[in-house]
Parts: structure tokens; C-alpha cells; sequence
């Protein structure tokens, strides 16, 4: 386990929040902002002051929570997603994922944030885009609002953060049923990113309905993405970022960060429902995509300075060092952390891989049998 290392964060953070883009390991300003970015960097902060205490990371916090109250729209009740290096605001339509991903940091700000003043930016903010979340469509928007509403019911009863959880889990539910198959157990026609996403978001709000058959489709999801993105050595290879069409070619490079954070948490939300052992093991190979257990035997991130290449390519990583990238390490590495510490405490014996990913597991069985409630 490497000790957090916030230097490549803090450089690519302007007065404003954190640039989208670097130019190798130096910011580029020309992009400006998003608040895509800003969300998570808000994450990786909440993430970090459970580690290193809030006032190490208070100051980085407010800058984003500021961003994200500047970006919200009253008039359209959305956020503004990009922003020059100048402050101001560019037009065109934010994507839905924006919203989403805004929603998440904001849930999870509400859930876990120490500091009551940040608690209470966040709750109005996130009263006041409710609505406008409401109206999103996208599967991965949807699935991140999931997970902002479940982070909200940690603290107690709120029925519009779960009528909206139920109201967007039950519809993606529905998509994986009547779409999915056992050769492709997914809910569209093309694989593209973050697609572990939509089986964590499952699995949470199966958990808190609670639903079964809504963790079985996520658990069922997870492991179909494993299988299919498990090399035959072994080592995590995840999907392209041209995509893998049904029926198609999958898409060998460039290989990116966020997909392999997002089966590493996922993978997370696995473990905690079944207790399964490969889900444990799932998150380390997830992990070890980074330090270099990849198609490459290179190393994607870089500890020491806490930052994180923009991808795999055919030729080797990726030399630019953006915000997201760099976010995606940094929280794999906090999630391993705390499942490492909690394997310590626990007892639990190190990870190692219990079962091929050949073959789906039988997840149904296992589940009437083994989910923990929440």
C-alpha cells in the first residue's frame, strides 16, 4: 500500500478547482474546467480527510462544493458543466453524466463530511437539482443519482432520495432483463465506459429496497464484466475506449483508468452483500491494473506523486496526466486501502483468486443465502 500523495492533485488545481487536462504532468489551462471532474475531486477529498484528518483537505473541499454551487443553473435547473480557466461558462448542453456525477459527490458529501457547514451546502444544493435529476435518462446518469440518493438513506429516512433510487434502479432493472443475455449479460448493444457502474448502483439499491432479484442482476452484471475483461493470464484487460459493439471486435486499447475504478468499486459493493471471495480478489486485480498487472507490464499510475496516466495504449501508457485519470487512482487506492484495513481487523485472509472467470457464478443460489441486509 503506497502512502496518499495529494502533489499531482494540488498541481493540477487552479484557483477555481481542478483543470481537466495536463500536458504530460503539467496542467493545461487552455480546457478549463468541468464539473465531471470537480465531482469526483470533491470524492477523492472526503476520501482522503478520513485518512489524513479534514483539515488537510478542507480548503480543496469548499473550492469544489463553491464549484458546484456556481455551476447549478436555477433557470434550467441544471449544472453548467464546463468553464473556462477565466471563470466563466461555456456554452452548450451539459451532459447528462455531469448531472449525475455531481449528484453522486454531493450525496456522498451529505453522508460522510465531518464538517457540518459543508453538509449544509450540500443538502441545499442537492434539494435545489433534484428535480432536474428527476428528468435524467442516461444509464450511467441514472446509476450515479442511485448512488447519491443510497448515500442519503445511510443517514437516515428521506422518501424523495428513495422514491427516485427505486424509481431509476427498478427501470435499469428492467433494461438488463429484457436486453441481456448469458453470452451478453448487458442492457445495450455496445460496451463503452465505466460500465461496472450500473451493476454497483444494482447491487446498492437492491440492498436498501431491498430486492434480490436487483443484487442477483448486478452480481450477474459484475461477473459477466469480469469474465469478459480477464485475460487468459490472469490480469484485469479492460474494454478500449473504441468500444466493443455486440457482435463486433472488442476494443483491445486505449484501456482507461475509470474502468478499472469502477469494477474495483463494484467489486466493493459485491463483497459487502455476498461475503464472496472473489470479489475480494475482483478488487485487487482491478488495483493491480495501476501498479502494473496489465497487458503491458507497465505501470499506469504513479504513487509517489499521486498521479494517474490517461490510459493504456498499444505503445505503453499514455504520457498526459489528467484530472480524471488521476482521480480514478486515487480513489482505487483509498477503497483498497479500507478494504485491506477492514481485512485486517476482521481476520479475513489475503486476497487471492479463488475461481475462474470462465464461467458465470451462480449468483441466485448464493444470494438466498448470503446477502447482508443494510
Amino acid at each position: 500500500m503506497h502512502p496518499i500523495s495529494r502533489r499531482h492533485l494540488e498541481r493540477l488545481t487552479g484557483e477555481l478547482g481542478i483543470m481537466q487536462h495536463a500536458i504530460g504532468s503539467r496542467p493545461d489551462p487552455k480546457h478549463g474546467y468541468c464539473v465531471d471532474d470537480v465531482a469526483r475531486a470533491l470524492e477523492v477529498d472526503l476520501l482522503h480527510g478520513r485518512v489524513l484528518g479534514w483539515p488537510a483537505v478542507a480548503d480543496s473541499a469548499w473550492r469544489s462544493v463553491h464549484f458546484l454551487q456556481a455551476a447549478f443553473d436555477e433557470s434550467t435547473g441544471t449544472f453548467r458543466n464546463f468553464r473556462s480557466i477565466a471563470g466563466e461558462w461555456l456554452p452548450g448542453r451539459p451532459s447528462e453524466d455531469s448531472q449525475g456525477r455531481a449528484m453522486l459527490a454531493l450525496g456522498t458529501a451529505i453522508a460522510t463530511t465531518t464538517d457540518d457547514d459543508v453538509r449544509a451546502a450540500a443538502t441545499a444544493l442537492w434539494d435545489l437539482a433534484l428535480p432536474g435529476a428527476e428528468r435524467l435518462t442516461a444509464l450511467r446518469a441514472q446509476a450515479s443519482v442511485i448512488l447519491g440518493c443510497a448515500a442519503i438513506l445511510d443517514l437516515g429516512p428521506n422518501e424523495p432520495a428513495r422514491t427516485l433510487m427505486a424509481r431509476f434502479a427498478r427501470g435499469l432493472d428492467r433494461r438488463f432483463r429484457s436486453n441481456a443475455s448469458s453470452d451478453w449479460f448487458w442492457p445495450e448493444h455496445e460496451l463503452t465506459y465505466e460500465n461496472a457502474l450500473l451493476g454497483r448502483a444494482l447491487i446498492v439499491a437492491g440492498r436498501r429496497l431491498p430486492s434480490k432479484d436487483m443484487i442477483g442482476t448486478g452480481i450477474q452484471s459484475i461477473d459477466w464484466l469480469l469474465r469478459v475483461q480477464t485475460s487468459a493470464s490472469g490480469h484485469l484487460s479492460p474494454i478500449g475506449n473504441t468500444w466493443w459493439a455486440r457482435g463486433g471486435v472488442r476494443s483491445r486499447f486505449d484501456q482507461q483508468p475509470i474502468e478499472a475504478t469502477a469494477l474495483l468499486l463494484a467489486a466493493e459493493a459485491a463483497l459487502e452483500a455476498t461475503g464472496a471471495p472473489r470479489f475480494r480478489s475482483a478488487m485487487e486485480l482491478a488495483y493491480a491494473w495501476f501498479l502494473g498487472r496489465n497487458d503491458l507490464d507497465l505501470p499506469v499510475a504513479h504513487p509517489a506523486r499521486g498521479a494517474g496516466s490517461d490510459g493504456l495504449t498499444a505503445s505503453g501508457p499514455n504520457t498526459n496526466e489528467g484530472a480524471e485519470s488521476t482521480l480514478m487512482w486515487l480513489v482505487a487506492a483509498e477503497h483498497i486501502r479500507a478494504q485491506r484495513a477492514a481485512d485486517l481487523v476482521a481476520g479475513s485472509p489475503q486476497a487471492t483468486p479463488t475461481r475462474s472467470w470462465g464461467q458465470p457464478a451462480p449468483v441466485p443460489a448464493q444470494l438466498q443465502l448470503s446477502v447482508v441486509a443494510r
